[in-house]
């Protein structure tokens, strides 16, 4: 535990670093706070004072009233107090929570490609919306009422010792007793916190991976399998908040209970302690004995409020153990990159490459080619051949382990990343299409493409007459991931995407091969338009999309078997003929 305390310290002091630009905020909400946990202590010892002055004895009426009418006074103090307190402590939860938020996606958005190969995407997402909304607490409800609390409890017990040293012994007595059992329930709430949080990620895996591949569960009649793994979780996700649930029914009674104990105590103490003194002496014990129940009250109130804080304290530092996790990783691509003005126009050349997604394990062998401006290339070879590794290093997704890449005498390692993908447009088989309007799906929410340039783009591709048809036209929205659309629909509007762009070196993975005859020939002719004039590189599963490169390469686990044009492949009687004739005998079947 104690290890584990260091660790916590450590993510707290981290976490409160984050509220430095918000100083004033700050230290508004803590001298809110501090004259909140001062007057509070101070009104049982003026009620004490007034029922033996002016209730008990019956002096003075006016004094009465104008006692009365400070406490009054000092009760709306204190709700202006707590409302500016509430306040300005979530004021800042959010404020931090929001600049944490957004320098944790942002430092997700820069990790590379293999780092999404291994982890869950519901993972990411608890991350950044659900363990985010834990750690606002720790600024809007842990952090001001601990301090506040723990002021109360101090000038408490300077009240009632300074009034009644006996008394006060006797209503400290249970408070041993209340110690051990809030340690008991902190380290139980922990432990179920903990269990908590990895249910939590497991629940939200499942459900994100489920929804995302619904067709998958429904083609295969997989619902009730499905539904029985969701139930099986959902129990243990309800059995994790039970564990709180239940550490909290045993630790607050029992502080009522201790509370009553220590009026208890102080009434019986009371009564003893009159035996024998004069009626004088008798009136002035009421007022006291009324001032210690009032502080009695909030002596107990913030011990339990500590534990419950404490608990706001340990989740908020237990899930931003995990933030501190992802924001600590060193997973994305390294920008070490200097050149911004690399001319594109140049000869891409792959320099005895070699790569591999893990360990050893070579995807691609010794990859040496040439790529010349202005040409089309075409990567040809079976599933697994290493046709689309090559585009994720030229794009810099991945990383390879040996060999250099060049443009012109330009190592792509040197190029400075943003300028790199900016003159390289990727068109992909699987089309990502955002829940928004076509424009800003074709635009990505880039304000210097304007509506003129997006319709020119449509019209060279092809896709303007399917688009106008559409209710709001290019305002259309195509629902989560496109799915309004048809996949020729959406393949033809990442051709529009890439044209806006206007890039250099154009990459076009496999983008025939999920569609009909019919789209496939609008997608052919969206194809020869934009690669007029620039380097493209095509990644082909049907062959005859390919047959007019200027140069097709034929990889076979992960190696070049063969390069040339379409008609100096088949005279070779290679690799390539053999992808050809079968391709050829399956389609005319």
């Amino acid at each position: 535990m104690s290890e584990k305390a260091t660790i916590n310290l450590s993510v707290f002091k981290r976490l409160i670093a984050y509220a430095k630009p918000y100083k004033a905020i700050l230290l508004l909400a803590v001298l809110s706070t501090l004259l909140l946990s001062i007057l509070g202590p101070t009104r049982p010892a003026l009620i004490g004072n007034m029922v033996n002055k002016y209730i008990i004895k019956h002096q003075d009426g006016n004094m009465l009233f104008f006692w009365s009418m400070i406490i009054i006074g000092m009760l709306l103090l204190e709700g202006v107090l707590q409302f500016t307190s509430s306040y300005l402590s979530n004021l800042l939860a959010q404020s931090v929570i929001k600049d944490i938020r957004q320098k944790i996606f942002g430092h997700i958005l820069s990790f590379r490609m293999r780092y999404f190969d291994g982890t869950p995407i519901g993972a990411l997402v608890t991350r950044v919306v659900s363990d985010l909304e834990a750690i606002t607490e720790v600024f809007s409800a842990g952090l001001m009422d601990i301090a506040g609390d723990l002021l109360s409890l101090i000038i408490i017990l300077i009240w009632m010792f300074s009034s009644n040293w006996e008394l006060s012994i006797m209503v400290i007595i249970p408070i041993p007793l209340l110690l051990i059992a809030t340690r008991i329930f902190a380290r139980a709430m922990r432990d179920s916190f903990q269990l908590e949080r990895a249910q939590v990620t497991k629940l939200n895996n499942f459900v994100q991976e489920r929804l995302t591949g619904m067709n998958i569960v429904q083609l295969f009649n997989r619902e009730k399998q499905e539904y029985a793994g969701f139930e099986e979780i959902n129990k243990g996700h309800r059995q994790a908040h039970i564990n709180a649930v239940w550490a909290n029914s045993i630790f607050f009674p029992v502080v009522e209970l201790l509370s009553s104990l220590s009026i208890a105590l102080l009434l019986v103490y009371g009564a003893l302690k009159v035996g024998g003194k004069s009626q004088k002496e008798i009136s002035n014990m009421y007022g006291e004995i009324i001032s210690f129940i009032l502080w009695v009250n909030m002596l107990y109130r913030p011990i339990r409020q500590l534990a419950d804080k404490f608990n706001i304290l340990q989740r908020g530092t237990v899930r931003a153990e995990r933030v501190f996790e992802i924001l600590d990783l060193k997973e994305h691509i390294q920008d070490n990159g200097a050149v911004d003005s690399c001319d594109f126009n140049q000869a891409i050349s792959f320099n005895q490459v070699s790569f591999a997604y893990k360990n050893e394990e070579w995807v691609l062998k010794n990859i040496d080619l040439k790529i010349e401006p202005g040409t089309t290339v075409a990567f040809v070879g079976a599933t697994g051949a290493g046709k689309s590794t090559i585009v994720n290093l030229l794009g810099r997704f991945y990383e390879y382990q040996k060999g250099a890449i060049f443009i012109g005498e330009t190592d792509l390692q040197t190029i400075e990343l943003s300028y790199l993908r900016k003159n390289i447009a990727i068109v992909l088989q699987d089309v990502f299409l955002f829940s928004d309007t076509i424009h800003n799906n074709i635009t990505l929410g880039d304000t210097s493409i304007s509506r003129e340039q997006v319709i020119a783009a449509a019209k060279a591709v092809g896709a303007h007459d399917f688009i106008s048809k559409l209710p709001n036209d290019y305002d259309y929205q195509v629902g989560e991931r496109g799915g309004v659309l048809s996949v020729g629909q959406r393949q033809l509007l990442s051709f529009i995407r890439a044209s806006v762009y206007n890039p250099h070196i154009l990459i076009l993975d496999e983008a025939t091969s999920s569609v009909d005859n019919e789209s496939e020939e609008m997608i052919q002719n969206a194809t020869a338009q934009l690669t007029k004039g620039r380097t493209s590189i095509v990644i082909a599963h049907r062959l005859s999309t390919i047959q007019n490169a200027d140069k097709i390469i034929v990889l076979d686990k992960g190696e070049i078997k063969e390069m040339g044009s379409h008609s100096e492949l088949l005279q070779k009687d290679g690799y390539y003929r053999k992808l050809y004739d079968m391709q050829f005998n399956e389609d005319s079947l």
